[in-house]
Formats: structure tokens, sequence, C-alpha cells
């Protein structure tokens, strides 16, 4: 094995830069892991590719970029109790401290310790020939799921998956998915898989619906405008959906996602940033309305959520529209950047297994 790899990293004024860096070598209770395949996230695109956003110890901290990976075990540091090398895993993406009280539950996205730190953000991520991490991270990888549909489990299924389990979703539902970018696209196959008994997409975004249509990850989906709530409603009997999933982090979308639901129904926001703008009484209170915001997923549901893949027969990958190769980096996170695509992976080797 060389001693030197090639990473990516993302200075923050929409490029990407490679460099040639050292191997790290695995200490205890850490693993290295040979890359297989890393997907792009859209928070690497708002908060880190076009400029730096976070600040101080959550902020980039000029890191190998990439928090969705999936790869194969091929060094040990020791002290392992579970994994062992060759072993196929996915990466869960936040490394806390885990002994605080959210760690404990799984939840390490919410650790505030000190000890902290994000792939890709506060440690080098996926995106380099081989990745260093911590054995308590890991999920096992099935040998029926390739590793790119381990890397999208890594972080936007795994993050929609958890939205879903807030608000329940099952054959008694229509579902409303605001926002048809790659987490809007996880829904709406997640939703499927779960069985709601209807499935309606909008976006602004030609491209994007038209994707979930082609995929045949929708019953309707069609551009949001001003007439979207009404067609909504004309397609649920005037009563409007049991469950909304809002994935645009649009305020226009928020809006459309809870006033489109109907009496008693939920609603989930998974999409980041943005503002929302409410009128509580007629959008909420007065019909019984519930909100829940969901951000990431904890350990134990990811593995949960693996299970239940294969169990569904549904191959996450299938949601990606472009694959490049590492050297080739600067290209798919432009593609990314333009929101026009689904998924777009990173591949590390010629066939992705």
């Amino acid at each position: 094995m060389s001693k030197k790899m090639q990473a990516a990293y993302l200075p923050g004024n929409s490029t990407v830069v490679l460099k040639d860096v050292e191997i790290p070598v695995p200490g205890h209770g850490e693993v290295l892991i040979k890359m297989k395949s890393s997907t792009i996230c859209g928070s690497d695109i708002r908060a880190i590719y076009r400029e730096h956003l976070g600040k101080g110890p959550e902020g980039y901290q000029n890191k190998v970029c990439g928090h969705e990976p999936s790869g194969q075990i091929v060094q040990c540091g020791p002290g392992l109790r579970r994994f062992k090398e060759g072993d196929r895993v996915i990466v869960y993406h936040i490394s806390g401290c885990g002994v605080c009280n959210d760690c404990r539950r799984g939840y390490m996205i919410s650790c505030t310790s000190k000890y902290r730190r994000a792939y890709g953000w506060q440690r080098d991520g996926g995106m380099a020939e081989y990745l260093l991490a911590e054995e308590k991270d890991l999920v096992a990888l099935p040998d029926s799921l390739t590793y790119t549909d381990g890397a999208q489990v890594a972080c936007g299924f795994g993050t929609v998956y958890e939205g879903l389990e807030k608000i329940g979703i099952s054959g008694n539902d229509a579902v409303l998915v605001v926002g048809l970018g790659p987490v809007g696209l996880a829904a709406c196959m997640l939703v499927k898989a779960m069985g709601a008994i209807k499935v309606i997409g909008v976006d602004t975004v030609q491209e994007r619906v038209d994707i979930a249509i082609e995929k045949g990850l929708v019953d309707h989906a069609f551009l949001s405008d001003a007439n979207a709530a009404a067609k909504i409603l004309e397609l649920t009997g005037g009563m409007g959906v049991e469950k909304s999933v809002d994935c645009s982090g649009h305020t226009i979308g928020r809006q459309l996602a809870v006033r489109a639901t109907r009496k008693w129904g939920k609603i989930v926001l998974i999409g980041e940033g943005g503002t929302m703008e409410l009128n509580p009484s007629p959008d909420l209170i007065h019909d019984q309305k519930t909100i829940y915001g969901s951000w990431v997923t904890n350990i134990w549901r990811m593995e949960e959520l693996v299970e239940r893949i294969v169990r569904w027969g549904i191959h996450p990958e299938d949601l990606v529209t472009n694959r490049y190769t590492l050297d080739n980096a600067s290209d798919a996170f432009a593609l990314m950047a333009e929101g026009k695509c689904g998924k777009v992976a990173v591949v590390f080797d010629e066939e992705i297994k």
C-alpha cells in the first residue's frame, strides 16, 4: 500500500482542491476503510462548498470533505469488539463523545461535548481513497446492498427515515413530499416502501419533478405554484394529505406542507435553513395539526433502516443519477450545486458492490 492518497477539500469558493496526503494508521478502537462510494449531501453544498457558513467547533475545519461514506475495512487497530478486516461498512457521520445522554441514546448528531467531531467537517471524511473511523461509528453493510446504497444511508436516507418514523407512515396515508432533491426523492422511495397509499411530490425545478416521475417514486408530481395546495386537495377528495414531509427548507414550501395537510394531520420538517411564516390559528391550532422537527437519526435506527431496506427490496443507489471518480470531484460538486439532478456519487472502483 502506498503511504500517500488523494483527498478532496472544499475552500469555500465553489471549488474543490485535491491534495496528496498521508494515509492514516488506525489506533485503538479505530479502523482504516478503503473507500468504495461517497455521495454528496446538500448540506455540503449549502454550508461548505459555496461558503463556510459554520463557525467555531461546529464549522468546517479544512478537513477531507464528504460525510456520506461507505467502504471496506482493510486495517484494524487494537481493541476492536465487533468489526474486523474485510467487513463492509457504512459510517455514521458524526463521532460523538460516546458517554453523554445524547450519545447513549445513539444521537451523536446532538452531542454537545468538545469531543464531538463530524466526518467531513471537523475530522477527515469520505472524499479520499481511505478513511480513518472509530469502530463505534460503524454500521454493517449487508452483501445484498451496494456500497452506494450504503453511502446513501449514511446521511440522506437515515435522516429521512428518522423523520418518517416521527410522523408514522402506513397504508392509511396519502403523503405529500415538498422538495424533490435527493432528500425528497429518498422520502418518496421510503414512503412508498412503508406502504403509503398515495405519494404526491412537488418542486420548483422541472428536472427534479421529472426524475421523481421517471423513477416511479410518486403517484403524482408537479411544479409548485400558487395553485399547488388546490391541486393537492383535489387529489385527496378535498381533505388534504394525512402526512407531509418538507425537504425544501423554504418558507413557501413549508407553508404548503402545513396547509395541504388535513385536520389532525402530521408534518415533519427535514429541509435545513430558511424561515417559516404561518398563521397559527387557521394553519395549526384549529385543525389540530402537529409539526415535528427532525435532524439526522440515531445509530440504532440506521441499523434498523439497513435491515428494512433489504426486507423491502429497494436500493437507494437507484436515486444516483451521476457518478464520478475522485479526480473529477470538482465536476461532481459543480453538478450537485446546480440543483437539477438526483444524487451524485464519487466512486472509487470500476465496479461497486
